[in-house]
């Protein structure tokens, strides 16, 4: 394929009636697991209530109450027991605050509109934290919505109460493995980081070390979330965790081998390498401290020397029983204190550009969406905002496919619900018919948008019809507030936005190769700190994850934007490949190879600097040719080459 043929957009040529690439991304479930355990959670925890409910004699608590569940059971998704408090404790309470504000004006016209407005901005402001704030945002503004759009039980403070109990139900059921289970997460996530590595080095040397690399970053990155959080509040001298985290520690030196062995290594490509990190992998999942003899290749070159050092390294570090805590360094740093780290998100929701563009089209859409409903009879008129809620969600997804694919998503689960409204009596036979519904929620979530919004929609609908008593009358209203809703998000969210027809890959990739700079400096400058360039690798790794999850979300885009995105794709890969060849340099340099000199590494950092800025200045990329003269045979001589490969990426209108 030439680079004039378009790679994200419409479909192949042989078949013009094909759905385009990025609408067929959407709809394609994704290939993970289903977390049975989260099934039976959820089928459990939106039935009991309306049981409760039903035996006393107060179905519409019971309702309310499996709202409530129904937020804890999305919010449900981190691994560690302890993020788990967070990601359902914290949004619950936002959804509370939420729910008192849209019961407080519900029935009160145009009022009612100018809350929910301010609402949706301060949500997609406090959306712009993080991963928990993202959450807590969305429940405040779904709470509020539904409060403002139907009826609840009196007085103003039974519906937060109500909701808080679901999210809690959710809570207790989720934490009842902890007494059990309660390192175990953290610890799975360290030996699957040892099992990531093992899969690096059995594909050195190949073409599928890249992937497998991207597999160790994210592994690395998850590892070092759970552990570092846990260890905070721990405050760092819990024996368990220290060990985990000096197991984990014991990795960096082995991933920065296996960028050497990838590009160098004869030994240390051989599949006992591989093997011997595998069983280290089983003896971190398994907690077992003895400590087999390891037999390693003789090692051939300095590349394989570091792997070596590195693999003898870990394996003792791994079978040591009881680390040092005093003597365990944080590799990425120790998160800060809980004070500063609030206060630091606070200053930057406040002075951030895009936290406020993103509030005041999540305010602008909503404030339309409302303002409609009050002046054009719809029937329960919440399904509007709720639309616009889920499908406005950027740090989620595309916003263009998210439309697309709620409204596709709403019409099956509209075609469930009415088979349940219309066959299904009210009554207890809701017991049963919720546990079914409930349990397809996490089964169908894994798999993609469109499957959540058909597995929620029906949910939904039935709890609204214990509150509504619409019965089948609810279903054609539905689709067509959802389709209002898309309508809204899509003109007033997305094409009224410049900034939805292009990228934010340039500018994220911009400071990805800046700081890959100021890493080719470190890694080789005369006041080089081990510990420093460790933390600007991973850093460089993390920006990059991100530019990559960019650039997935990117390519869900329709024309032009997802055939834009797709250009920029292979200096994403250059930019990695030069971090490689950093590390690579720097890992033989110290195992015995000779230093380059201080012109050949400012050369480098000068063409890596050009290239940021380069980037940062243009909207398409261009190509420029790199003059790096060196040392052939020298250490830096492979990492030259990738310079000059990034450098001369061409650009996506050049004629073909």
């Amino acid at each position: 394929m030439t680079m004039g043929e378009d790679k994200g957009g419409t479909g192949t040529r042989a078949g013009r009636l094909t759905p385009p690439d990025w609408l067929l991304k959407g709809l394609l479930p994704q290939t993970a697991p289903i977390p049975w355990a989260a099934v039976a959670r959820a089928a459990v925890a939106l039935s009991a209530p309306l049981a409760v409910g039903l035996a006393a004699g107060q179905p519409m608590y019971g309702a309310v109450v499996s709202m409530g569940a129904l937020s804890g059971v999305i919010g449900d998704t981190a691994d560690s027991y302890r993020m788990r408090i967070f990601n359902i404790a914290v949004p619950q309470l936002f959804g509370a605050v939420g729910v008192t504000l849209g019961t407080l004006v519900y029935g009160e016209g145009w009022l009612a509109v100018v809350a929910l407005t301010f609402v949706a901005l301060v949500s997609g402001m406090i959306s712009s934290i993080g991963a928990v704030a993202s959450v807590s945002g969305l429940l405040l503004l779904i709470n509020a919505v539904v409060g403002a759009g139907l009826p609840m039980p009196e007085p103003w403070w039974k519906p937060p109460l109500l909701l808080s109990l679901g999210g809690l139900f959710v809570l207790v059921l989720t934490l009842l493995a902890w007494p059990l289970r309660g390192r175990e997460p953290e610890r799975a996530a360290v030996a699957a980081a040892y099992e990531s590595v093992a899969e690096l080095f059995a594909t050195a040397g190949t073409a599928a070390y890249d992937e497998k690399r991207q597999a160790v970053t994210q592994s690395l990155n998850t590892s070092y979330d759970l552990i570092l959080a846990r260890r905070a509040r721990d405050h760092g001298r819990s024996s368990p965790m220290v060990r985990l985290l000096a197991q984990l520690n014991a990795l960096i030196p082995l991933v920065e081998g296996g960028a050497a062995a990838h590009r160098y290594g004869r030994a240390s490509r051989r599949p006992e390498i591989a093997a011997a990190v595998r069983d280290l992998a089983d003896a971190v999942a398994e907690g077992r401290s003895e400590a087999p003899e390891l037999v390693l290749p003789e090692p051939e070159g300095p590349a394989d020397r570091a792997v070596d050092a590195a693999l003898r390294y870990a394996a003792a570090v791994v079978h040591k029983a009881d680390p040092d805590p005093y003597n365990v360094d944080d590799r990425l740093g120790r998160p800060a204190a809980l004070r500063v780290r609030a206060r630091r998100a606070a200053r930057n929701v406040l002075l951030s550009e895009p936290s406020w563009r993103y509030g005041l089209r999540l305010a602008l859409c909503i404030g339309l969406a409302q303002s409609l409903v009050s002046l054009v009879p719809v029937s329960r008129s919440y399904w509007v905002g709720l639309t616009v809620t889920f499908v406005l969600k950027p740090d989620f997804g595309s916003v263009f496919s998210r439309a697309v694919l709620r409204a596709l998503g709403t019409a099956v689960g509209l075609v469930t619900a009415a088979a349940v409204l219309s066959q299904v009596p009210r009554g207890w036979w809701d017991v049963p018919v919720m546990m079914v519904l409930a349990a397809l929620i996490p089964a169908f979530s894994v798999k993609g948008y469109a499957f959540q919004t058909a597995a929620i929609t029906p949910v939904i609908l039935l709890l609204s019809d214990v509150l509504n008593h619409q019965g089948f009358n609810l279903v054609v209203p539905r689709l067509l507030d959802s389709l209002i809703g898309c309508a809204i998000v899509l003109v007033a969210g997305y094409l009224l936005w410049p900034e939805s027809w292009h990228t934010r890959i340039g500018d994220r990739l911009a400071t990805a190769v800046e700081d890959t700079a100021r890493y080719v400096g470190r890694a080789f400058g005369a006041d080089e700190d081990q510990g420093e360039r460790v933390r600007r690798r991973r850093r460089i790794y993390r920006d990059l994850s991100s530019v990559r999850s960019e650039f997935q979300r990117a390519l869900t885009e329709p024309p032009p934007v997802g055939a834009r995105a797709a250009a920029w794709w292979p200096l994403v890969v250059a930019v990695e490949r030069i971090v490689d060849a950093t590390t690579a340099a720097r890992v033989r340099v110290d195992h015995g190879a000779e230093p380059p000199t201080s012109v050949e590494v400012a050369a480098i950092e000068h063409q890596l600097q050009e290239l940021s800025e380069g980037l940062r200045s243009n909207v398409v990329l261009v190509e420029v040719r790199a003059e790096l003269e060196g040392d052939e045979q020298g250490v830096l001589a492979p990492l030259r080459q990738e310079v000059k490969a990034a450098r001369a990426i061409a650009s996506p209108e050049r004629p073909v």
